[in-house]
């Protein structure tokens, strides 16, 4: 199964999507199932993991429901409160929604710590009760709460968005690639290869500058711990969906034909238990 493991829908909002910036122009619009389909068997994608962009209850609903109406949506990483008194119930009554494969938090927007305090990793030690697992959104900077956290939880599946947002244009390696490293020797936590053309120079990159990070990441978690995320439609300020998907091709054309159809589709169908 070939699965896009990182991806967004939503319908824009103005006030609530204040994230999409002026530089972002064009994601001011709806993004929903019928702009994405067609994209994915156009390159041979059998579905995708769409993940949560916005933090409320709604978001989750709104995720859940699209996934009930198209099918190609194979799992759903969404949102919940994880410093909330009712957290059990409500990851109760989430357990029944079999497209519900996640959680993830923007920690990227919170304090370096956010990840290691003790209300946050309580919340997270709760999600492999009812089988989640959790997206970690950071920066490079918070490489080591997220080391500290995966530590604390080592039954917790936990998996790395978009390698952390190293700083791909000013071609700053370190201190990332030793914290990649440190991080990618826990088994309970995997990588997504996504987000790097918007982390890139967005007007000028080239597959070179995106090279070398994807080197650290697939060299430290191996080629069973990675996955292919085209974190679609955010790629489109950077690229578009082909230049995406080929970039990621190109680095890969080394690796072998079971290795290749692992890194696109078959490890996320794994850590997200995809069928």
């Amino acid at each position: 199964m070939r699965i896009d493991a990182h991806q967004h829908f939503w319908r824009y909002d103005a006030t609530r999507d204040g994230w999409i910036t002026d530089d972002m122009q064009a994601l001011r619009r709806d993004f929903l199932p019928p702009d994405l389909e067609r994209t994915l068997a156009a390159h041979g994608f059998d579905g995708c993991v769409a993940v949560q962009a916005d933090q409320s209850d709604a978001e989750t609903r709104f995720l859940l429901d699209l996934a009930r109406h198209h099918p190609f949506i194979k799992g759903v990483v969404g949102w919940v409160d994880l410093r909330s008194p009712r957290l059990d119930a409500t990851l109760e009554a989430l357990a029944a929604e079999p497209r519900l494969r996640g959680v993830r938090h923007v920690a990227q927007t919170e304090a370096n710590d956010f990840l290691t305090r003790d209300e946050v990793v309580r919340g997270i030690g709760r999600l492999s009760r009812v089988g989640l697992s959790y997206d970690i959104l950071i920066f490079a900077r918070q490489l080591p709460a997220a080391l500290a956290l995966t530590s604390r939880l080592p039954d917790q599946r936990f998996v790395l968005d978009h390698l952390a947002k190293p700083a791909i244009k000013a071609g700053a390696l370190e201190p990332w690639a030793t914290d990649m490293r440190a991080l990618a020797r826990r088994p309970n936590v995997w990588c997504k290869l996504s987000g790097l053309v918007t982390e890139a120079d967005r007007a000028d990159w080239r597959p070179e500058h995106l090279r070398p990070f994807l080197d650290v990441a697939v060299e430290a978690f191996g080629t069973e711990r990675v996955m292919f995320g085209s974190d679609w439609p955010v790629c489109l300020v950077a690229a578009t969906y082909e230049r995406v998907v080929g970039v990621l091709d190109e680095c890969a054309v080394a690796l072998s034909a079971a290795e290749r159809a692992a890194v696109f589709g078959g490890n996320a169908a794994r850590f997200y238990g995809l069928t």
